[in-house]
């Protein structure tokens, strides 16, 4: 492609032109899409704010507030809960920072009992951190009494913050698990609470984003019993309708804010597509170059240009990889450079996390390649570029990631890097998917009653539930009441329902959705702890035989002992890496929704019991992803019951798109791992968060079906989004196998790189052809056109009372 770049072009154009030095690599750029730079628009100070913190920010830089940030602190400061969605590093902190702080030093001169207090609610540990590291800089005084209260607080601490602390700093884990069931110990706090901060609240989507929904309602509850009623503050550099998401999270009417007034460097965003190779993979495909050496050579030399990098990479295994390839390269030039760059990732020892977070700050850091764990960590000014290895799963995370560079306004440079992967394909050629298009929305479903049951009974045991409190958790709060009670969770007396047992009821919510116990992963020798993994990803991470990496050194599993929860490991130096093997089947137990797409392809919705086990695992050379052995594994089953689209052909139908019966089970497969690669397009998920099936003969339709499924009990929400959009989005997954450059199908199209058979059958015409047929016969379809074919509102409430 023609690329006009030049010596004397700004900051983000002078690093891409170092890129480009590098022979072939011009032709791998498929799109590069120019933000240009954006004035601020300054505003004054609200009368109300005390002089003292105009001085502090003063000191730190800030003569001026934007009038973005002035907007939504005068909400808050009025007691209307605000919602601020503006852009990565556009100062939201500030905007709730001075109705808060304002609170607080307002009532400096009164008694201390009646001291206002303020909640911050942060996803991750990382930027509750970085947060009070702010607010430790403000030097307010004995007034401001800040605390982080999280799973690395030491217990000692602990009493004298729940005494003292009047700014506590926390996240919903801590809130769920340890302040809501002891809020007898919280009771002064918690009287005084006025301000609740939900930082980065995009992330609060799926699953887990209707868990948090559950606990800040019971938030509230608790509040009123204390007789607060706190005003919330959310924000968010990427939410859709941010007023709708925000009302659907906290249960309150909140107001929006959207106008960005922040200044905004000019910024350079790549769509960068590795090239293919000499290698064959399954099935004789080619084998394109792999996202994870891309992004290392890319690191690599972004850190000789003297650029700050962040490399965000969608595995903790890839980000140690990137990491150790990119010391690599570097220590063959400069020696003291390797020592600059290091991995961050989630698993890591609270003290490893910290040093590595100093070091970034501090500049010693030049290159860091990091999971997700940093996309909403601490607060980096002066980031030059961010390499993203793989689509981020969301337009909301992709935003978030790239905008971690340019963030003391200088030019900044983000480069995405295709994947071998149906998704990353489509959108490195068809950019129109990615810029000039609002963030997805933010999917939640307080109402899910497996997410709702839980919090229900954890609800009771702080406080017995009554008929008011009914209005407050939703209208399917009433319908599972019923249940509870026949299982002997919950008693009804005249004054309420109560909990029934002694161990705390918030233990059956795992509102991350981990599965289970966290796995402790140990060295065999010294029994020393290396770190975590949870427990559901343990069978594909943390098996017999798997490669485990750690601050770039590695590591093979000599065994996992699920009933002990220990992964016992020890050095080694492979030069491959390991990649689990699953075998799946469905059963459909509930349809809820069906849409005939004329006489010969039906589209249904509902609940399907999912069965999946880890048989095996492959070896792969590290960075050609050419596999060299498979190894079986015996490890137990696992069982979910969650809600699936799901679409069905006749076979008039596939006879007329000309697919031999003997070619339908790889062009139903081919179909199936696209369609999962292409739902993130119309579902706020990640294609990890989603699973499918496909078969020739399905014996509940009898029929060739193809299913995707929400990888979370009880459903998500990302099911029905499929359903919904079910004709764009399999049109999209169509377009996307048709315009790839293979011949037979590669990673790219229709290969998947967590297929339980080994990408094995695989047809890619034959998906063509079949998915035409299909799609032809939604042309003439109703947009109406959809038979509820029962509900299952009973069905779910009892099996969620009932796990």
């Amino acid at each position: 492609m023609a690329l006009d770049v030049t010596d004397s072009a700004g900051r983000a154009d002078q690093l891409l032109a170092g890129l480009l030095l590098a022979p072939g690599r011009r032709e791998r750029i498929t799109h590069v899409h120019r933000a240009p730079a954006r004035t601020a628009r300054p505003a004054d100070w609200p009368a109300w704010t005390p002089p003292v913190l105009v001085e502090r920010w003063g000191a730190c830089g800030i003569d001026r507030p934007w009038a973005h940030q002035v907007a939504a602190a005068e909400h808050a400061h009025a007691g209307r809960s605000v919602v601020l969605a503006t852009g990565t590093a556009s100062g939201k902190s500030l905007a709730y920072l001075l109705p808060a702080l304002t609170a607080v030093l307002d009532a400096a001169d009164g008694p201390a009992t009646a001291c206002p207090g303020v909640l911050y609610l942060s996803p991750t540990k990382a930027l509750a951190a970085d947060q009070l590291a702010g607010l430790t800089r403000l030097q307010l005084g004995p007034e401001l009494r800040p605390a982080c209260f999280d799973g690395d607080t030491p217990y000692a601490e602990r009493d004298w913050i729940r005494s003292h602390a009047n700014y506590l700093l926390t996240n919903p884990d801590m809130l769920h698990r340890t302040l809501l069931p002891g809020h007898a110990r919280w009771a002064r706090f918690l009287k005084n609470l006025s301000v609740v901060v939900v930082d980065e609240c995009h992330t609060y989507r799926g699953v887990f984003g209707s868990h948090v929904a559950q606990v800040l309602r019971r938030l509230r509850r608790v509040c009123a019993r204390y007789g607060s009623s706190p005003v919330f503050v959310l924000t968010s550099a990427t939410v859709s309708d941010p007023a709708v998401s925000a009302e659907r999270l906290t249960g309150l009417p909140v107001v929006e804010v959207t106008d960005d007034a922040s200044p905004r460097g000019e910024a350079a965003f790549v769509l960068w597509e590795p090239p293919l190779t000499d290698h064959q993979g399954e099935g004789s495909a080619p084998v394109r170059r792999t996202a994870i050496a891309e992004t290392a050579d890319l690191l690599t030399d972004l850190v000789l240009n003297d650029a700050q990098t962040v490399a965000f990479v969608r595995s903790r295994r890839g980000a140690e990889v990137v990491a150790l390839l990119t010391r690599d390269a570097l220590a063959e030039v400069d020696p003291a450079l390797a020592g600059q760059v290091a991995s961050y990732r989630g698993g890591y020892l609270p003290e490893e996390r910290r040093a590595l977070e100093h070091r970034l700050r501090a500049g010693l850091l030049r290159g860091l390649a990091a999971t997700n764990a940093l996309e909403l960590g601490i607060d980096v000014a002066g980031l030059d570029a961010v390499v993203l290895a793989g689509y981020p799963g969301t337009r909301a995370s992709m935003w978030q990631q790239a905008g971690r560079a340019g963030r003391a306004g200088q030019g900044a440079l983000a480069v995405l890097v295709a994947r071998d992967d149906p998704l990353d394909t489509y959108l490195v050629h068809h950019p129109d998917a990615l810029f000039g298009r609002p963030v997805e929305a933010t999917v939640l479903d307080p109402d899910n009653p497996y997410v709702l049951a839980p919090h229900l009974c954890a609800a009771a045991s702080e406080s017995p539930l009554t008929e008011r409190d009914l209005d407050l958790f939703g209208p399917t709060a009433e319908l599972l009441l019923p249940t509870l009670e026949q299982r002997g969770l919950l008693r009804r007396r005249p004054t309420g329902w109560f909990w029934t047992r002694r161990d705390p009821a918030s233990a059956l919510a795992d509102i991350r959705g981990t599965g289970g116990a966290q796995i402790r992963v140990c060295e065999v020798d010294t029994g020393r702890l290396l770190g975590t993994v949870d427990g559901a990803a343990s069978h594909t991470q943390a098996h017999t035989g798997a490669v485990y990496l750690h601050q770039g050194r590695q590591y093979l599993v000599r065994s996992l002992d699920l009933a002990e929860c220990v992964a016992l490991v020890e050095p080694a130096e492979p030069d491959y890496s390991t990649s689990a093997r699953e075998v799946t089947d469905i059963a459909i137990v509930d349809t809820v929704h069906r849409r005939p797409w004329g006489e010969q392809v039906e589209v249904c919705f509902g609940t399907v019991e999912v069965t999946n086990q880890v048989v095996s695992y492959l070896r792969k050379r590290l960075v050609t992803g050419e596999v060299l052995d498979e190894t079986p594994l015996d490890l137990p089953p696992r069982h979910l019951r969650t809600r699936a689209v799901w679409w069905t052909v006749t076979p008039d139908a596939v006879a007329e798109a000309e697919v031999e019966i003997a070619d339908l089970p790889g062009a139903a497969h081919a179909a199936e791992h696209a369609s999962i690669g292409l739902m993130p397009l119309f579902a706020t998920c990640d294609r990890w968060d989603i699973g499918g099936v496909s078969t020739a003969l399905h014996p509940d339709t009898m029929l060739p079906t193809v299913f995707v499924y929400d990888g979370h009990p009880g459903g998500a929400g990302f099911a029905e989004r499929g359903f919904a959009a079910a004709e764009q989005w399999l049109r999209a997954t169509r377009d996307a196998i048709a315009s790839c450059e293979c011949a037979t199908g590669c990673p790219s199209c229709v290969q998947s790189p967590k297929c339980g058979n080994g990408n094995n059958p695989l047809d890619k015409a034959g998906a063509v052809r079949l998915l035409d047929r299909v799609l032809a016969e939604a042309d003439d379809i109703e947009t109406d056109d959809i038979e509820t074919a029962g509900t299952d509102t009973a069905e779910s409430v009892e099996f969620a009372a009932a796990g």
